[in-house]
């Protein structure tokens, strides 16, 4: 509860400054991703943040700087500046975000502006396996630097799966298939997709410390992991194109 009350008052905080900075600019500001869900975790998870504004210039941009650096020091990403105009016509290209927005969204200031958006899916698979792909290569990279280095390999993926886990919600999504909200549920659709869900559980586990790192060998399970994550690459890339 203490964790929870610590957000809200971050939340509050950050949209105080945004409303003073930009003023009437300031068309929205919504919350997404897994702090919208209840699925936030001190210490793991971001507070993901969209501001929509009428325009946004260098005027916007200045204004907005020291907050958003206030905010990074607070262990969050910067917020997204978009204006009203780009968010009604990039949709098409971020189909993945855009799609979560609408089914994971807290709007904490304004109108609702993410409730009525047609997201295009022309493009919906293709950034899918994009993604995929360009995520898998940035494990890899940064494997390579700690493959002998057992708690940070250990950490690197635990790190790591939250991300691959939305990717491998919308594996799902683009197949047709169910793949449920929470993390959980979409390990347990993975076997869907022809993907064995034991190293994402594992690592769920240790991010939940229902397991203990001493109990795990990072090398069989970081083996484990890449070669289901190129499972889940490769059923994508077969989908119909």
């Amino acid at each position: 509860m203490a964790g929870r009350q610590i957000m809200e008052d971050k939340l509050l905080d950050l949209v105080d400054r945004l409303k003073h900075s930009q003023g009437e600019r300031l068309r929205s500001v919504v919350l997404y991703g897994s702090a919208a869900s209840g699925e936030h975790k001190e210490h793991f998870s971001d507070l993901n943040v969209l501001c929509v504004l009428t325009r946004v210039t260098p005027a916007e941009l200045a204004a907005s700087a020291p907050i958003f650096e206030w905010w990074r020091s607070l262990g969050n990403p910067s917020p997204l500046l978009l204006s009203e105009e780009e968010l009604r016509t990039s949709t098409d290209c971020f189909p993945i975000e855009f799609h979560d927005m609408q089914e994971r969204r807290r709007v904490l200031f304004g109108p609702d502006l993410i409730q009525d958006l047609a997201i295009d899916r022309k493009f919906y698979r293709a950034q899918v396996e994009m993604e995929l792909r360009s995520k898998l290569l940035r494990l890899r990279q940064m494997a390579a630097d700690v493959l002998f280095d057992k708690p940070a390999l250990l950490r690197l993926m635990i790190d790591s799966v939250p991300n691959f886990l939305v990717l491998a919600r919308h594996a799902l999504l683009v197949s047709d298939l169910p793949a449920g909200f929470r993390k959980r549920e979409v390990v347990r659709h993975l076997p869907d997709i022809g993907v064995d869900e034991s190293p994402f559980d594992t690592l769920l586990d240790l991010r939940d410390q229902s397991k203990l790192a001493r109990d795990i060998d990072p090398d069989a399970l970081f083996a484990s992991y890449l070669k289901q994550i190129e499972a889940v690459v490769s059923h994508v890339d077969k989908l119909e194109k």
